[in-house]
């Protein structure tokens, strides 16, 4: 495997896109999500239920997608991995189509606002815009993610954000 160079904060440009890897979303996924966070409403869960509903089947749960396009997001290429310091939070997520069983999903995501810490010189605050596409090319979800990210060559002590 080839070594992945490290992105730091300022190695990062408004307008830097990554295309993300993929994921086939399975049933059991979706039964495993509603097992670990006890979410198990019907339309994720009971196929008759499901069946009557606008979707006409089981479909994933809106947060299940979301999970996914925070782990797609950084899968392919690692260039983040030892810079990232925290997830700071979303802004503006939407569900805008079902994941269904069986669709691939990937999670695109550009850089569209950075700002040095005010506070701490070692790192800056990174605003990702993130599209989750199916296969077939519809746009499920999207949203804005927002990092902590490190700058190169200063030291990190933790957790402090901004």
């Amino acid at each position: 495997m080839t070594a992945t160079r490290t992105l730091w904060f300022d190695d990062l440009t408004v307008g830097r896109y990554w295309t993300g890897a993929t994921r086939t979303v399975t049933e059991a996924d979706v039964d495993r999500f509603a097992e670990l966070t006890g979410d198990r409403f019907p339309l994720h869960t009971d196929g008759e239920y499901a069946r009557r509903s606008p979707f006409g089947t089981r479909i994933a749960h809106g947060l299940l997608g979301l999970s996914f396009a925070h782990g797609l997001m950084w899968a392919r290429t690692g260039e983040l991995d030892e810079s990232v310091i925290a997830f700071l939070g979303l802004k503006e997520w939407e569900f805008l189509a079902p994941i269904r069983f069986g669709d691939t999903i990937r999670a695109d995501y550009e850089v569209v606002e950075q700002r040095p810490s005010t506070t701490r010189p070692d790192r800056g605050v990174v605003e990702f815009a993130v599209a989750v596409i199916n296969h077939d090319g519809t746009l499920v979800q999207r949203g804005r993610k927002t990092m902590l990210i490190a700058r190169a060559g200063r030291p990190t002590t933790g957790l402090e954000t901004s």
